[in-house]
């Protein structure tokens, strides 16, 4: 009992001589800390504020924002550091090597950080644009430095890691989507009657955007047929609710003007004669 006694004096002395050595610098080292987190509020808020009266990117201006406080931060950090008399030289090669360490067994999140970064200095595209990667289109909702988040016009969430994103052929139509379609026309009929048709059709419909105009004429001359291509562009948000009431229009006024249509192919199957058993 009497050594374990002694052992807990021991350990005060050493800590009330560990606080009367250190106390004010302890306290100092604490105080620049809460400076440095309230500098770089306010430093971050400073450069939102600059870079909304510039009308930057909003993923762009929160990622620079974002940057500026970690970088205050880490300035008051190593001056309170060095407030205790540590020196960082060593704390610095340790975290070098760590830093290493960690990104091998990191590859894939780092990976998807510094395409991140990419994606968001350079602008491929910002909120609000339509895309579509890898056969996944939809609204641009959120880019971080992981990921960037898609919606699609079933409400569904499409989350693609973003070093999937650069490197890739993507397509931004911005906030539309192109629909594209065709019909075929026999070569008794009147392919210019039906080019005036879907013209009609496709004016006629409030949802169908006319910036820019939609598209038609005849696209290709076939074995069988005739093909009228169309192209136009909707609200991403109504691509396919568009598609249909515009086909099932199409399909009404193409009868009501007496035009007829054929498949894009025609299928024949050829059967061997049948020989009578002799």
């Amino acid at each position: 009992m009497r050594q374990e006694f002694d052992t807990l004096q021991r350990v005060y002395e050493s800590a009330v001589a560990f606080l009367v050595t250190y106390s004010f610098q302890l306290i100092g080292a604490m105080l620049i800390l809460a400076a440095g987190f309230i500098v770089a509020r306010a430093a971050g808020q400073a450069v939102l504020r600059l870079q909304e009266r510039r009308n930057v990117d909003v993923t762009l201006r929160q990622f620079i924002a974002s940057t500026t406080r970690l970088v205050v931060i880490a300035m008051f950090a190593i001056v309170a550091i060095a407030k205790l008399g540590i020196s960082i030289t060593p704390l610095i090669a340790a975290v070098g090597g760590l830093a290493v360490g960690v990104s091998f067994a990191l590859q894939g999140p780092v990976s998807n950080y510094g395409a991140g970064l990419v994606i968001i200095l350079t602008r491929m595209f910002k909120v609000g644009d339509t895309i579509t990667v890898q056969g996944y289109s939809g609204i641009v909702e959120e880019i971080t430095l992981a990921l960037t988040r898609l919606s699609a016009e079933d409400g569904e969430d499409i989350v693609i890691p973003n070093k999937h994103v650069v490197g890739e052929i993507h397509r931004n139509s911005y906030h539309r989507h192109i629909i594209e379609g065709e019909c075929g026309i026999p070569y008794g009929g009147d392919p210019l009657r039906a080019v005036t048709v879907i013209e009609q059709t496709l004016r006629e419909s409030a949802a169908v955007c006319n910036e820019p105009a939609p598209q038609v004429g005849v696209d290709a001359f076939r074995a069988t047929n005739i093909c009228i291509g169309y192209r136009y562009w909707v609200p991403t948000q109504r691509l396919y609710e568009i598609r249909h009431s515009v086909n099932a229009a199409l399909i009404q006024n193409f009868t009501a003007a007496g035009i007829e249509l054929l498949p894009q192919r025609e299928v024949l199957l050829v059967s061997p004669p049948v020989r009578n058993p002799t």
